[in-house]
């Protein structure tokens, strides 16, 4: 899953997301911080309102289908959106651990896991009292393939995984015969309470791939298609009552949920209000003096870097902080289709000063310079990548190194359309706009400058980033990503494939392409978890070798929260705050 928009999207930078905690020269904390008392039950009342901060001018969206943002996931899971499986309410590793949801378990596999059957609960409605059964789900799912509607924004594990019509085209514009064919592919029974999804392979964790809110109920009599994303139809326990882009979403109780039903959302609040288009600087000193309500306040983002020292320096705040390894790997995404040419690719990584982002970003509250695009976390999936001749340990840039490759590339006839767009036109440099990247952009600018690239600045509102590069991707973008599973099979695919759901970066435009799909077809069906993994970490070294992307960081992410909030710990599958879990204290 991507990063989340408003801090990660926002800040990270050649792949780098600036700001996390962590030792080194120059000061700092060591290890990570659960968060005192903010992550405790302690003194915890039910009732009250959470007010959420955010710079960003609005959601990136609220449409389930739509959604592939880890902290929007988490968020939207935990408070107004039920899927078949989700993840347990827990802090740490325990959080990842899979649990029933809407079903009554985590699902049957059977024909050598590709059919799959689950069972719903008694008892799950919409928020208006009506019952939540197979249809509303095979509905939700049938969405992910209108395209015209969903822009391929969310998640494409259905398109992959499916045995659906190879015409099929979403339910908005499907022929009888089509949708037909699709309800066979997901089959429910007559009282509506079992699903059935018959699948293409063999997938042995599907029952992971439906913890996604992609594969959550919508109730087709109330879909409104692409502005859906407005106002959704909950199936948890708050719904929204009013939201306003650019100034506040706020989020009530919803009456009609029933915790009978629901095992595993133990609602606090009595309402969610986020609020939008704040002043970065401002949030900060708001949390920092603790006052009115900003006392129940948590913060959709991160610390400012020149904050951190402040927080993490002073232990009166040690009961409201936060920080800790995230699950993400940072990321510079590369342009296949006009920097196509890995002699540019890598100059571009061995010329980057990483070392003055990063120092620019707050410094020792970073994460680790990443070795690829697997997060150690997924322990099976991940090895070490080697690296680029040349390429600084440190951070710091290799000129020399990098101008022997873009002397490699001028030589190269292949790469003469890349060389000139780099050295003449100019590559278009992809960020969501925020102070920080005021000061990120001058060292890219600087960087590329000594071996004769030039960069153009190009910052997006963050709320609208990954829509705008889905759309019309520049030659270098900033991006995030953590395994939807603990599976690398949820990171090569929808990074690098073309109908994986995050390849903005039009990798099929290289020749090596397809012998790099046939490779990731193979390990996807391979059901010996061990080989699997062998052929991820493979994987994993190709990709490094040709620098279809740049890795950045595995990021560590600082937080702060109001002196009233408490059960504020970073749910460890989705990177940012449990929020439907959240409480407050008198």
């Amino acid at each position: 899953m991507r990063k989340r928009r408003a801090f990660a999207a926002l800040l990270v930078a050649s792949g780098l997301a600036i700001a996390a905690c962590g030792g080194g020269d120059g000061g700092g904390t060591t290890g990570e911080e659960s968060g005192g008392k903010s992550a405790s039950s302690d003194g915890i009342v039910d009732g009250g309102t959470l007010h959420i901060l955010d710079v960003s001018e609005g959601a990136t969206n609220l449409d389930p289908q739509r959604i592939y943002t880890g902290a929007d996931l988490g968020f939207l899971g935990s408070t107004i959106q039920r899927t078949l499986t989700s993840y347990k309410y827990a802090a740490g590793v325990e959080g990842s651990e899979l649990v029933a949801d809407l079903a009554t378990d985590t699902g049957t596999a059977s024909n050598d896991a590709k059919t799959w059957e689950f069972t719903l609960r008694d008892g799950v409605t919409f928020e208006d009292g009506s019952p939540i059964e197979c249809k509303d789900i095979r509905y939700g799912v049938s969405r992910t393939w209108a395209s015209d509607v969903t822009g391929d924004e969310g998640p494409l594990f259905a398109l992959s995984f499916i045995d659906a019509p190879e015409d099929y085209p979403g339910p908005f514009t499907a022929t009888e015969e089509q949708q037909a064919g699709f309800n066979e592919a997901i089959e429910c029974s007559e009282d509506g309470k079992t699903i059935t999804f018959n699948l293409r392979e063999s997938v042995g964790d599907f029952n992971f791939t439906v913890a996604l809110l992609a594969f959550g109920p919508v109730p087709e009599d109330q879909d409104t298609g692409d502005q859906y994303t407005l106002k959704p139809v909950s199936s948890g326990p708050f719904k929204i009552e009013s939201y306003e882009q650019g100034k506040e979403l706020v989020m009530v109780r919803n009456e009609n949920w029933n915790k009978d039903s629901d095992p595993i959302r133990e609602p606090h609040l009595d309402k969610i209000v986020w609020h939008f288009g704040l002043d970065e600087t401002v949030i900060d000193e708001r949390m920092i003096a603790d006052e009115g309500d900003d006392q129940a306040a948590i913060v959709y983002g991160g610390i400012q870097p020149q904050n951190l020292q402040t927080i993490f320096g002073d232990d009166k705040f040690k009961d409201r902080r936060t920080d800790g390894f995230d699950g993400f790997v940072s990321y510079t995404m590369v342009n296949m289709k006009t920097v196509n040419c890995a002699e540019i690719r890598r100059a571009i990584w061995l010329a980057l000063d990483r070392d003055a982002l990063r120092t620019a970003g707050g410094g020792p509250f970073t994460g680790e310079y990443a070795k690829g695009f697997i997060n150690p976390r997924l322990g099976a999936d991940y090895e070490e990548a080697d690296l680029p001749e040349g390429l600084n340990e440190d951070g710091t840039p290799n000129v020399e190194a990098a101008q022997a490759e873009m002397d490699k590339a001028k030589a190269n006839p292949d790469c003469a359309d890349a060389y000139k767009r780099a050295t003449e036109t100019g590559l278009t440099r992809d960020h969501a706009d925020s102070e920080l990247w005021q000061k990120l952009i001058a060292i890219w600018i600087d960087s590329m400058d000594k071996i004769g690239i030039k960069i153009i600045d190009n910052p997006i509102e963050p709320s609208k980033y990954y829509a705008t590069i889905n759309e019309t991707p520049g030659d270098l973008m900033s991006a995030g990503w953590a395994a939807d599973w603990n599976n690398a099979s949820t990171v090569i695919p929808p990074l690098f494939i073309k109908d994986g759901g995050f390849a903005y970066n039009y990798t099929w435009e290289d020749p090596e392409y397809d012998a790099f799909k046939a490779l990731v077809d193979e390990a996807k069906v391979e059901t010996d978890r061990e080989k699997q993994g062998d052929m991820w970490k493979e994987l994993n070294q190709w990709l490094v070798d040709r620098v279809w992307n740049i890795p950045g960081l595995y990021t560590k992410t600082q937080n702060i929260v109001g002196s009233r909030v408490r059960n504020a710990y970073q749910w460890y599958q989705f990177g940012w705050y449990n929020v439907g879990a959240i409480g407050l204290t008198e």
